[in-house]
């Protein structure tokens, strides 16, 4: 009885935690605007704090990922004398999957938390009950550049990713392995279908970088105003978001390519 009641419990604290972040949001994309050069001035400082500064990361994830890639793919491919398929099977994998799913996952771990930290010490410093004071909304001012950023910054994350891998595992490929440059390449141009590949992985990275900055916004603007507060709000969002980003790929992925 004990257990159901826990779970009742669980069950209405996380709606209730769902519903205050629906709202909180969508009150920080409703607010009135400012003036749009200071509008544009924030979203470009959080443009290059949540995406330029998530590069190198994205970057040398995709490079080691897609080397990795090209190896295994390789020695699974070999032995059944179709290693010329290895450029089809580089890009499908990393367009369709890893490039979203890893990129989010990367995105979760260095600017979702960042974002969570930054706004609880903004609570903690009482910068927030300062702009209050001063007339000034935060959730239009903290809080829906940060979002905007993060929608705009997660698909082109993932593209980097994407195409930073399939060019380590196509020098891999030809270097290493011995694999024809035209034959990989060939092979790749041949099943990648932009619509259905490429879009609908970059629908994917979207869907990603609107809930993992979602999430970190709610835990960072909810966070308990000390160092303990805001370094449990900090874990939750990293872990929350990753979660998030592997049950949503399964849901995306059952309705963009299940037969």
């Amino acid at each position: 009885m004990q257990q159901i009641a826990r779970m009742g419990r669980m069950g209405i604290a996380f709606t209730q935690s769902l519903g205050q972040s629906a709202l909180l949001l969508w009150m920080a994309l409703t607010a009135p605007p400012d003036r749009m050069s200071r509008e544009f001035r924030r979203l470009v400082t959080q443009l290059y704090f949540i995406g330029v500064n998530s590069v190198l990361i994205v970057m040398l994830s995709g490079l080691f990922i897609g080397m990795v890639l090209a190896l295994q793919g390789h020695t699974v491919l070999s032995r059944f004398g179709a290693v010329e398929a290895l450029g089809q099977l580089v890009s499908l994998t990393l367009l369709r999957e890893l490039g979203p799913v890893v990129a989010g996952l990367l995105y979760a771990g260095r600017a979702g938390s960042a974002i969570t930290a930054e706004l609880g010490f903004m609570k903690a410093t009482e910068q927030l009950s300062a702009l209050e004071m001063m007339g000034v909304d935060p959730l239009a001012h903290v809080l829906r550049p940060r979002f905007l950023a993060g929608l705009i910054s997660m698909p082109i994350l993932a593209q980097i990713f994407n195409a930073i891998a399939i060019i380590s595992a196509w020098v891999v490929s030809t270097e290493l392995l011995g694999i024809d440059s035209g034959s990989f390449w060939a092979n790749m141009q041949q099943v990648v279908d932009f619509r259905e590949d490429v879009v609908n992985g970059m629908i994917k990275a979207l869907v990603f970088g609107i809930v993992i900055t979602w999430v970190a916004l709610y835990q960072g603007y909810t966070a308990a105003p000390n160092t303990e507060g805001i370094n449990r709000s900090t874990t939750r969002s990293v872990v929350i978001s990753s979660l998030s980003v592997l049950a949503l790929d399964f849901i995306l992925t059952a309705l963009m390519f299940g037969d």
